[in-house]
């Protein structure tokens, strides 16, 4: 069965909210090389509607000499929305009712694994459902002191380290299962 891993840029101090204003100076070959190694190996996406309509916005005219661009426009696409009208960028695909069941019919498919960038409502509605299998938390050294939190009020769960990996730019990512 495929898993479903949530991948998501955080703060130190626990915020996620856009990301491009505070964590491309810690970007770097290795991180480049993580990030191309989880979205290659996974053969769909899986996301909400606001992080959908920002990647629908920039993708498609990206380019880079390592394939990542190829890929994240190449693969199907999966937005979980009852208010988007149409899905425009390239392999996409409304989920608009039934969220469990629809990912859980993906998760049986035969392929690689579903990534999903960022947390919010839809990493909450699949955690409470069973069906996200790892958070890939990538911690960068900086705190904001404001903005949407990773997990909101009132979230509990248990999860299980599976791994650390650390980069010379002072990013840790954290991979996470659900206990």
């Amino acid at each position: 069965m495929r898993k479903v891993i949530a991948s998501t840029y955080v703060t130190l101090d626990g915020y996620i909210d856009n990301p491009h204003l505070w964590s491309l100076e810690y970007g770097s070959e290795e991180t480049a090389g993580y990030a191309k190694d989880l979205l290659f190996g996974a053969d769909a996406l899986l996301l909400g509607r606001v992080t959908y309509e920002g990647f629908a916005q920039a993708w498609p005219s990206m380019t880079d000499g390592a394939g990542f661009a190829d890929r994240m426009n190449g693969m199907p696409k999966y937005v979980v929305s009852a208010t988007l009208a149409s899905a425009s960028w390239n392999n996409s695909t409304i989920i608009r009712e039934n969220i469990a069941d629809a990912v859980a019919e993906l998760k049986r498919q035969p392929g690689g694994d579903i990534l999903t960038y960022g947390c919010g409502r839809l990493t909450d509605t699949l955690r409470a459902h069973g069906l996200l299998d790892e958070y890939r938390l990538w911690f960068h050294p900086v705190l904001r002191g404001e903005g949407q939190r990773l997990f909101g009020e009132g979230t509990r769960a248990t999860l299980e380290l599976l791994d650390t990996t650390t980069f010379a730019t002072g990013v840790v990512v954290h991979t996470y299962r659900p206990a």
